[in-house]
């Protein structure tokens, strides 16, 4: 199977992919933050870098999806491809960061590779609150995410909620995390964990 985590940044997705694939003893496929050589630079000048940021991490996710469907591992993976179109490349593109030009080029070269991509089996989506996000992001320490405006937050916590209300691609599961603990509370994780198997498996499997 393949299962898939999404949400904001600072939402809890890598902390999650980690533990659900330890629980489960599935295959994680984490997002390329660590090692993208754009980031630091998007976050310091938004409008020179945008395009040069999501081209990078479309290719990486492509990649990762294709290894994902030619292995036969069940594997969870750290955000997904759709997410790379539908919401920072749209909303780098509605806040002015995009170019037109770059825009179209740039949804083109996707349109394409969608062709080729099956959906996950499971869709988790983490949707968060915006001071949930903030306090998580802080918390992390990662020197260029103090770079992180609060507006571009919201606007990508809305082109989440347009793409969610409209996602039909496969099974759906989505978990409120605002006032979650999930990576210190044990029983928020275990909620989790039931709601992933019954999405699978059914209540009484």
């Amino acid at each position: 199977m393949h299962i898939a985590v999404s949400g904001n940044i600072g939402a809890g997705k890598t902390t999650l992919t980690e533990m659900l694939s330890k629980h489960y003893g599935w295959h994680p496929e984490y997002e390329s933050v660590e090692n993208n050589p754009y980031l630091e630079d998007f976050y310091g000048d938004m409008h020179k870098w945008s395009f040069h940021l999501q081209i990078y991490f479309l290719n990486s996710r492509f990649e990762q999806i294709h290894k994902v469907r030619s292995g036969d591992k069940t594997v969870i993976q750290d955000r997904t491809i759709y997410e790379d179109a539908y919401i920072f490349a749209k909303s780098l593109y509605k806040q002015g960061f995009f170019k037109e030009r770059d825009y179209h080029s740039y949804r083109a070269l996707f349109d394409s590779m969608i062709k080729f991509v099956q959906p996950p089996d499971l869709l988790i989506y983490l949707k968060s609150d915006i001071s949930k996000l903030v306090h998580n992001i802080e918390t992390r320490g990662r020197d260029y995410e103090n770079l992180i405006r609060i507006d571009y937050l919201k606007g990508l916590n809305q082109h989440y909620e347009d793409w969610i209300s409209n996602y039909t691609a496969g099974k759906l599961l989505i978990v409120e995390v605002s006032g979650m603990d999930f990576l210190n509370n044990p029983e928020d994780f275990s909620s989790i964990v039931f709601k992933i198997d019954t999405e699978l498996h059914g209540l009484f499997s």
